[in-house]
């Protein structure tokens, strides 16, 4: 028995929609020897860190994604130094990101790797993007990130001597040992104004 016209029209209608990004994705993530996924029209590839520096000269190259927007890191940690603990448990590792666009189309794509967090090394990019110099440096002073090969991983913004990395969840805050973690806001009510009835108690004007 066949169905009928709207049945099959009503069947073509649920079926899940690749999103228009998706094949693009791919051929870049099969071109890097990586994972694609696309969320909120963003598209995001994950790479081994053994191909980190191989996937940014392909992407440049084949893909014309010249423009280095940005690079930084997410600490999945489980481990929180003050405040109350995760709902979820995560996997825990380092992740840097870094976000490549063209400037033809506009597209833009962000490469993710795993690092570990005891021990994160990873080649440098200075030589494949010169604008990673200094998103390095910050990923190396507020993560603990070693970059291979980088000419200059002094602090940009922290003394000389300073212990630990600030964007570290293990990292300890003083506001954190205050306050327990998100910390609470102490907001005062605003006075009531008086009513119509009251009498008012400013001075009146001479």
């Amino acid at each position: 028995m066949s169905s009928s016209p709207s049945e099959t029209e009503a069947a073509v209608e649920t079926e899940p929609q690749a999103h228009p990004l998706q094949e693009y994705a791919d051929e870049v993530a099969g071109a890097v020897g990586g994972t694609a996924e696309v969320q909120f029209d963003t598209i995001k590839v994950s790479v081994s860190n053994d191909s980190w520096v191989d996937a940014h000269l392909t992407a440049r190259d084949r893909f014309g994604l010249v423009f280095f927007s940005w690079l930084s890191a997410i600490d999945w940690s489980n481990q929180v130094e003050v405040g109350d603990p995760l709902s979820d448990e995560v996997e825990e590792r380092l992740e840097l990101l870094s976000a490549l666009g063209d400037i033809t189309e506009g597209r833009m794509v962000t490469l993710s790797t795993d690092l570990d967090p005891e021990t994160p090394v990873i080649p440098s990019l200075v030589e494949v993007y010169a604008g990673a110099n200094w998103h390095e440096r910050e990923a190396h002073e507020m993560f603990g990130i070693d970059f291979l090969g980088h000419p200059n991983l002094a602090h940009l913004y922290l003394p000389d001597g300073f212990l630990g990395h600030p964007l570290r969840k293990s990292f300890p805050l003083l506001t954190r040992e205050v306050k327990p973690w998100p910390g609470k806001v102490d907001v005062e009510a605003m006075p009531e104004k008086p009513s119509k009835d009251e009498p008012s108690t400013e001075n009146p004007e001479s």
